[in-house]
């Protein structure tokens, strides 16, 4: 591999360490390798210790003896190959194009591996789980924040809600809750403060003054500072009244999450899980298609892995062919949007067992607050 591992998750995965640029890793034989500026080379002896570190410089110095005008990534890749007796190699499917036709044009033969570059990392250790845990206790740190600020607010005569003398928007709500994760290790990114309509568009991060009496959309889903791992949480909360439209939409999602929680154990395909939600929700009568020109019901998965991306394998959606294994961590999520009523989901992180699945998340379900 040739990447950053602030960005690339299984760079972080092989190396162990964040470094902000490229680097090379090398897996040889059983043994691992990486190559190092000067800059990153003492901290990675100190963090990387299960790798050999071997110094880029050196390599450059190398090439440029033999009047090698360039010492970029590829020249450095076939000074280290030629020393190792390696021709060809094995490459993740997102490796550069650009430095796999330079490394072709130098004689070493790349492919892509077919499937995860580490299928390992789909079944997390107990060392992964903890850090998931600890990940998302940094996102329940933000719920908290975000639920007591709503607590706080002061609902005005006009239906809107008023924080320390001014209007609660989803910007000054947000800002509430990336605090909280900051301050609890985590890095929260685009977080979702969404009410009303816009809770309608599951990704849509919120804008404006907030009301009360409605449905809003809380999803906080932050990166550990130290770890890199994600933590994930939705929580649906009405400051007020619910009206009984949306008290039944809440209830049949909460019905729906159970359902889902009660089909959890290794060996189920993550498809059947899916499909039972989703037919739970045509029965209860919320009919998922497009009306008017735009998707309304349930149309997103039910869920999906969780680990050093906040999005990996395996998927529980209508589409997914994957089967539930012991140790996958994936996110329950089931949501239902009508534009009329607002939106509802809920989220937890469920790790599967040969039994069933033990919910890592502990904060609570509340409608109204």
């Amino acid at each position: 591999m040739i990447a950053d591992s602030e960005h690339d998750a299984n760079m972080l995965y092989a190396a162990g360490m964040f470094v902000p640029d490229p680097f090379i890793y090398l897996c040889l034989r059983g043994k691992n390798y990486v190559v190092m500026s000067d800059l990153e080379i003492d901290r990675a002896r100190r963090q990387a210790s299960h790798c050999q570190v071997l110094a880029s410089a050196a390599y450059q110095k190398r090439l440029r003896n033999r009047d090698r005008r360039k010492t970029g990534f590829a020249e450095v890749v076939q000074c280290l190959f030629h020393e190792k007796g390696v021709g060809s190699a094995l490459v993740p499917g997102n490796f550069p194009l650009g430095l796999a036709r330079e490394l072709r044009r130098l004689g070493i033969r790349v492919r892509p591996k077919s499937g995860p570059f580490f299928p390992e990392r789909e079944q997390k250790s107990p060392l992964e789980v903890k850090r998931i845990s600890a990940a998302l206790r940094m996102a329940e740190a933000g719920m908290a924040a975000g639920i007591q600020a709503l607590k706080a607010a002061r609902i005005t005569k006009d239906r809107r809600l008023s924080y320390h003398g001014a209007p609660l928007t989803s910007e000054k709500l947000r800002a509430i809750i990336d605090t909280a994760v900051l301050q609890a290790g985590g890095l929260p990114s685009h977080t979702i403060v969404a009410g009303g309509r816009q809770a309608c568009d599951p990704h849509e991060p919120g804008y404006g003054p907030l009301r009360p009496h409605e449905p809003l959309i809380l999803d906080i889903f932050p990166r550990s500072q130290e770890t890199g791992y994600f933590g994930d949480i939705t929580r649906t909360v009405v400051r007020g009244h619910a009206g009984a439209a949306a008290r039944k939409l809440y209830d049949t999602v909460l019905q729906g999450q159970t359902l889902a929680f009660k089909k959890i154990r290794a060996g189920i395909p993550t498809r059947e899980i899916h499909k039972a939600v989703q037919e739970f929700f045509d029965r209860q009568g919320y009919a998922t298609g497009k009306r008017r020109g735009r998707m309304e019901g349930f149309f997103h998965g039910t869920g999906h892995g969780l680990g050093l991306d906040i999005h990996e394998t395996p998927r529980i959606g209508a589409g997914s062919t994957e089967v539930l294994k012991p140790r996958h961590v994936v996110t329950v999520e089931p949501g239902l949007y009508y534009p009329e009523i607002g939106g509802v989901r809920l989220e937890d992180v469920a790790l599967v067992t040969e039994t069933g699945f033990r919910n890592l998340t502990r904060f609570p379900k509340v409608l109204e607050i």
